[in-house]
């Protein structure tokens, strides 16, 4: 067996895991600047644990990375050395709308992955991009209970929108949301969820689950409109091995998320 010559060789980052930067470039405070190392990580990202700001007491790896952010240059040089053809990376959404619910974009967000882009280019790297890595603002989290709300549905579409307008000339490979399936597992961390005392916690998980594969249908037929030439997909993914029930459930959700599209007006 061979591979084609234009076979996609390469590797992979989140935001949220390398780019450090975390109050800088006019960014606002994301749900992984949040999560500390220790003890209190588990009940944190499971949503049992309710923080709203960083404190003292803790560490928090995300706050400086691998220090991307200031460091891409080098790094991309790097992975081209490496023979890199494809780098998938995910956009900070607080680094394009730090609250999420903004009436512009930050300019100095958006110029910072244009530079990122524009230096993959330089060295024949395909940028592959993920819209949302385990990401999403504080600020919605606390107005309005993140994917718990279906109003994240559209401040979803429109930060997806800015993107493809922005980099859709330079972005040929697109991820809307990165596994969605693990907002059932972890579900602050995968997708802003905290859970009040009483609540049903499963009907809150599928519930956000729904509302994300909808966003991510949205976003995919809005991409195909704006850059008719991308590629665009969820991506779903499942840790260690999930029940059947899981699966179908997944499945069937994903299933109605595609029906509510096509009856949108």
């Amino acid at each position: 067996m061979s591979f084609s010559k234009d076979f996609l060789w390469g590797g992979a980052t989140a935001a949220n895991q390398c780019e450090g930067g975390w109050m800088e470039g006019g960014k606002g405070l994301s749900t992984n600047d949040v999560i500390p190392h220790g003890k209190d990580r588990f009940p944190i990202i499971r949503g049992d644990m309710i923080v709203s700001k960083p404190d003292a007491d803790h560490y928090y790896p995300a706050h400086l990375g691998i220090d991307f952010y200031h460091h891409y240059k080098e790094d991309i040089a790097l992975m081209a050395e490496m023979g890199f053809k494809c780098f998938r990376m995910s956009i900070n959404w607080t680094r394009i709308f730090p609250n999420g619910d903004d009436a512009e974009p930050n300019e100095e967000g958006l110029a910072f992955y244009d530079s990122v882009f524009d230096e993959c280019l330089k060295y024949g790297i395909e940028p592959l991009v993920s819209i949302v890595h385990f990401d999403a603002p504080m600020h919605l989290v606390e107005t309005i209970g993140s994917w718990k709300s279906r109003k994240m549905i559209d401040h979803f579409v429109r930060y997806a929108t800015v993107l493809f307008e922005r980099f859709g000339h330079k972005v040929k490979y697109w991820l809307t949301i990165n596994e969605i399936n693990m907002l059932l597992a972890l579900p602050f961390m995968a997708a802003g969820i905290r859970f009040e005392e009483g609540e049903d916690r499963r009907k809150v998980t599928y519930q956000a689950a729904h509302h994300e594969l909808v966003a991510s249908a949205l976003a995919v037929k809005i991409g195909h409109e704006l850059a008719p030439n991308a590629m665009i997909a969820a991506d779903r993914r499942m840790c260690g091995n999930p029940s059947a029930e899981t699966e179908t459930t997944i499945s069937s959700l994903m299933c109605r998320a595609g029906e509510n599209i096509r009856h949108l007006p």
